[in-house]
């Protein structure tokens, strides 16, 4: 949690140049990739996450809440949620 504006907008519009954790931008980049296309994750994500300091707990954490996101966000927009009424 943060109240700094600036980190959250620079998060926002491209994390991959906001001043971040070399830890953070390692589990950033495999959180992207998960959305993206999860069935291009390899051992060697893994490999990278392990490198930057994350155990197998923590990965199966990384992994588990991004999905959970996923999942939520295709549920809500799926059903409109935050649209407003929809038009027959």
């Amino acid at each position: 949690m943060t109240l700094d504006e600036a980190f959250v907008k620079a998060l926002v519009e491209d994390y991959e140049h906001a001043p971040l954790a070399a830890q953070d931008r390692t589990m950033l980049d495999y959180v992207g990739q998960l959305t993206r296309d999860a069935t291009r994750i390899t051992p060697a994500h893994h490999e990278r996450l392990r490198a930057a300091g994350f155990d197998d707990r923590g990965i199966l954490q990384i992994t588990l809440i991004a999905s959970w996101f996923n999942y939520i966000n295709r549920v809500a927009d799926a059903l409109g949620v935050g649209r407003g009424p929809v038009e027959p």
